[in-house]
């Protein structure tokens, strides 16, 4: 029997074949980037139109974008959380020791130091959580809030240029 009898026929669907190419891709050994002239050449080899193309260009793009604002939303996060710690830390320090001066002990200072650690707390939680309807909710108030501070910026640069 011919060796193209012995084996079944295989299909694969679609996302079957993203997976592998994607996968075969990732493996070539190439040095750098490719070009787009490179890119054209690969998407006319798998006979994906230029429109095609070009749809998924720009769709990736703007994900990129997002990609990059969503990392930058991240980091003020971060940096945000940081500073709200060193601000826990320093005040609850001055306060502790003033309470340890004044009373010899530490009580009242150690309330504030309990409620001032749960909204840490409960701020750290937040920070470090990268989805779900409140992440998005917060992205999108720092989104269109950075969006209206860079058209104030162009627009006052603009004026004072002329």
């Amino acid at each position: 029997m011919p060796d193209s009898e012995s084996k079944p026929t295989l299909s694969y669907n679609q996302e079957d074949i993203q997976q592998i190419l994607q996968l075969a891709i990732a493996r070539q050994t190439y040095d750098g980037e490719f070009s787009r002239q490179q890119l054209l050449e690969i998407a006319a080899e798998l006979e994906i139109s230029s429109d095609n193309l070009q749809l998924a260009e720009k769709e990736w793009q703007a994900r990129q974008g997002e990609l990059a604002q969503r990392q930058a939303f991240n980091s003020y996060r971060l940096g945000r959380l940081k500073k709200h710690a060193g601000n826990f830390a320093i005040v609850n320090t001055f306060l502790i020791l003033i309470n340890l001066v004044g009373s010899g002990t530490v009580g009242w200072a150690l309330y504030v130091l309990l409620f001032w650690g749960l909204g840490l707390g409960l701020q750290t939680w937040s920070a470090f959580q990268s989805g779900g309807e409140d992440y998005d909710r917060a992205f999108e108030k720092w989104s269109r809030k950075h969006q209206f501070k860079q058209v104030v910026n162009t627009f006052f640069s603009r004026l004072l240029n002329n």
